[in-house]
């Protein structure tokens, strides 16, 4: 199963809007590479959600509730689109200052390329975050 990081301004979209629908479709995305990668995710992937703005922190963790698929709100079949369902909350935000510490993660896109807002996390990443949000 593959991992993803998604990045959502929280006073657009955040995980507590996630938590309250209970589904969302994770539009907006207009980026080559992050259509790319959206293109890649599956059914049943995870993906760690990501607030920007002020917070700056990996908060919570959610499921692909869908296969990718062009956008219905647009007039271009380029821009794809998932449905997304809320899984847990970290037991604590991880926060872009420790990410960025953390000699482990120098290679992670979030630090590499910081403005990218759908991005492929490895296992190895993965496990290095939970482990710093006090995940078992």
């Amino acid at each position: 199963m593959a991992g993803w990081l998604l990045k959502t301004e929280p006073s657009t979209y955040s995980y507590d809007d996630l938590e309250r629908d209970q589904k969302t479709v994770w539009d907006g995305v207009s980026n080559n590479l992050a259509l790319k990668h959206i293109r890649q995710v599956q059914k049943g992937d995870l993906a760690l959600i990501y607030h920007t703005g002020e917070e700056k922190a990996i908060v919570g963790i959610a499921e692909v509730a869908s296969a990718p698929y062009a956008d219905p709100k647009q007039n271009d079949p380029k821009l794809a689109v998932f449905e997304l369902k809320p899984k847990r909350r970290l037991s604590r935000a991880v926060t872009l200052a420790e990410v960025k510490a953390n000699e482990k993660l120098k290679d992670f896109e979030l630090v590499r390329m910081a403005r990218l807002s759908v991005m492929p996390v490895t296992d190895a990443v993965w496990k290095t975050l939970m482990k710093m949000a006090g995940e078992k």
